[in-house]
């Protein structure tokens, strides 16, 4: 299970002295705490999974900002983390493999219910701005 290995990581990243290492992973085990705590039951690893890509958004954000401020100490920090962070997720989809999935289903022309419906496909395994972009085009 996800959380063991997260559990077990925080252990070697002690023991290992790895500082930053074991700050985003207790880090994210408060928000898995927090989320735990929101959903009021254990968490499944896909639960898991959405906190774990939840934060890496964060960081990807953080990134963002914190180039577009030139400060680059910052922007090493938060992608250093981010790398820590990709380590327990899927590797993403790719952009023509979307394609390919979205190419085998039957889309309603209304994007909202379109985005409904590949939602749950895609969560956890592609970037939601990506497959935003591609249904739109699809149903245009």
């Amino acid at each position: 299970m996800l959380i063991s290995q997260i559990k077990a990581d925080q252990v070697a990243a002690m023991k290992a002295g790895a500082a930053l290492r074991l700050s985003v992973i207790r880090m994210l085990q408060s928000a898995i705490g927090y989320k735990q705590i929101e959903l009021q039951q254990e968490l499944t690893d896909a639960d898991v999974l959405v906190v774990i890509a939840s934060e890496a958004k964060k960081r990807r954000e953080a990134i963002a900002s914190y180039q577009a401020a030139h400060r680059e100490a910052q922007v090493a920090q938060e992608q250093q983390e981010l790398e820590i962070l990709q380590a327990y997720l899927p590797i993403p989809l790719s952009e023509e493999e979307i394609k390919s999935e979205l190419g085998k289903l039957q889309l309603p022309p209304d994007f909202g219910q379109a985005m409904k419906m590949v939602a749950p496909i895609f969560k956890g395994r592609a970037d939601g701005s990506l497959v935003a972009r591609l249904v739109n085009e699809k149903i245009k």
